[in-house]
């Protein structure tokens, strides 16, 4: 038997475009030879629907893009994820189910079990689980069909559930097991699915086709990564990350095994790809086209135009360089260079007259006040009203560079610095950012050196330094992440040798700044916890405050 994997890029509710993509699959794997082709979790609809779901109409669409794709399943049998409706009034509408087709028609339906409801999942929200299990039988093998989190319970290890599906199937004797899977990127994802994938492999000893989507869908993003490991615990092959791919296998030739192909998994390669991806994605699927950012001559801004010049190419990005009197003559100088090395076009707009109005205007309720951060944060309004401005007159869709160790401690200006309708780096760590800097100049120098080396700072009076309101960033970042990627307490860190003093004030800030991130762009996920969707947290919450 042959069997094909299809790791596509679906759009959200995009039906027809869904499957079209699909019928194309299906034609190359039958070019291919194929007996059965796989396709991701609920691929009809693109995921995560979210309250789509909740939409009659959403779901028969789906349905009928089932019965147009079961009309291909003709001399090949196609495994698909999508919705079904539940014929039981007790309990949710709807199943997340793996589809089997073929002769024409749906000859089994697979519910997934294992709903996850963490993070940036909220499966349960809609979905039932799984009563039932049962192999399908298709030229004398037997296949166990599976959905993502299903194989995630290996051996009723995982506290959050109580049942493990291959547990159910594996007195049937299944040959092989098939896994459709939406599974997100973070820049560690890749490598812990394949010891999931060979997990069950080594406990159930039958091979495991695993197959995942890939492209971005707002702030999530998908890499794609889907895989083949045969009964020897080897990775037979991993399809490749951030792009559609359809390859077919024999199925005696991976019992066989002995062959190992595994994709290499750099951490600033794969947080590159996933970004651009994520760009690249946003505005393909909302109809965009060209994006406009202010460039600074700082390190997040020169990282953010770089990304966008290489996800929708150069003509497509608009830079802005908007000195103030505090700005130095070397950052725009910096900005000016990074600008044609990209060769996108630029603006020069002087921001000092536009500020100085505002100060005349405020002058009066200013009165007998010191400089301070009200003013600063004039400086970065005024730069937000000129990007929006040009945003709304040309189109262009305003991309956010703050990153996330100044996300995080609430260090940028609502409606200033904080503008845009997509946040680039926003789940990237400071250090990070300058490590991504150094990896896009790997082959040319593309940011001018003069950006990565000289001290951060936002240039909002004289000769102002990020380290006169924060600790160095390396300090400020590890105790971030201890905070909120690993949700360590504040004596957790102090006891791994942070003073107690700075671990308090940090994690203060993080938690009062709450509701500056609720006003924020959709922010792209490349960790295992970024703001947004898969971090909810009081606005108005004391814990820590």
């Amino acid at each position: 038997m042959k069997i094909a994997i299809a790791q596509l890029n679906f759009h959200i509710g995009n039906f027809e475009g869904n499957l079209k993509k699909m019928l194309e699959a299906v034609d190359t794997a039958k070019q291919q030879s194929a007996d059965l082709i796989c396709f991701s979790e609920l691929a009809t609809v693109g995921y995560p629907p979210r309250d789509f779901l909740e939409f009659e109409d959403f779901v028969e669409l789906a349905e009928h893009t089932i019965q147009e794709l079961a009309k291909a399943a003709n001399g090949i049998a196609i495994v698909v994820g999508s919705p079904v409706k539940n014929p039981v009034i007790e309990g949710k509408d709807l199943y997340n189910a793996a589809y089997f087709l073929e002769e024409g028609k749906v000859k089994y339906i697979q519910h997934k079990t294992l709903l996850p409801t963490y993070d940036i999942f909220d499966e349960y929200r809609y979905f039932e689980p799984a009563t039932e299990w049962q192999v399908v039988k298709y030229k004398g093998k037997k296949i166990a069909l599976t959905v993502c989190e299903d194989i995630w319970n290996i051996g009723n290890e995982n506290p959050l559930y109580t049942i493990c599906p291959m547990d159910e199937m594996i007195g049937q004797g299944p040959d092989f097991i098939l896994n459709l899977s939406a599974s997100p990127f973070s820049y560690t994802q890749a490598s812990t699915r394949i010891k999931i994938v060979q997990a069950n492999v080594a406990r159930y000893g039958v091979p495991m086709f695993y197959v995942n989507h890939c492209g971005a869908q707002t702030e999530i993003v998908f890499d794609g990564g889907s895989l083949v490991v045969s009964p020897d615990g080897k990775v037979y092959d991993e399809l490749p990350y951030f792009e559609e791919s359809v390859r077919t296998y024999e199925l005696d030739d991976v019992i066989s095994g002995g062959k190992e192909r595994e994709m290499p998994k750099d951490k600033m390669t794969l947080i590159h790809d996933a970004l651009v991806t994520g760009i690249r994605d946003y505005f393909g699927k909302l109809g965009f086209k060209r994006a406009i950012l202010g460039l600074s001559g700082g390190i997040d801004s020169a990282v953010v135009a770089v990304l966008a010049a290489r996800a929708l190419g150069p003509d497509n990005v608009r830079l802005v360089l908007m000195p103030s009197q505090f700005s130095s003559a070397h950052s725009v100088e910096d900005a000016r260079e990074l600008a044609q090395n990209l060769g996108a076009q630029y603006d020069l707009i002087p921001i000092e007259s536009i500020y100085n109005s505002f100060m005349d205007a405020l002058k009066p309720h200013f009165w007998a006040t010191d400089f301070g951060i009200a003013e600063e944060n004039l400086q970065s309004r005024s730069r937000g009203n000129l990007l929006m401005a040009l945003s709304n007159k040309f189109g262009n869709i305003l991309l956010n560079t703050s990153n996330k160790s100044e996300v995080a401690v609430g260090y940028g200006t609502l409606y200033g610095d904080m503008c845009g309708g997509l946040s680039v780096i926003g789940d990237v760590y400071k250090t990070e950012v300058f490590e991504l800097a150094r990896f896009m100049n790997k082959d040319e120098e593309v940011i001018p050196e003069n950006i990565i080396t000289k001290p951060p700072s936002a240039e909002l009076k004289p000769d102002q330094k990020d380290t006169d309101s924060l600790p160095p960033y390396e300090d400020l970042d590890e105790i971030l992440y201890h905070y909120i990627e690993m949700r360590q307490s504040p004596q957790d860190i102090i006891e791994m040798g942070y003073d107690e003093k700075l671990v308090r004030r940090i994690l203060r800030l993080v938690n009062i700044n709450e509701f500056k991130r609720h006003q924020m762009a959709p922010v792209l996920r490349v960790s295992t916890k970024a703001f947004g969707m898969g971090r909810r947290m009081p606005i108005v919450g004391k814990y820590l405050s």
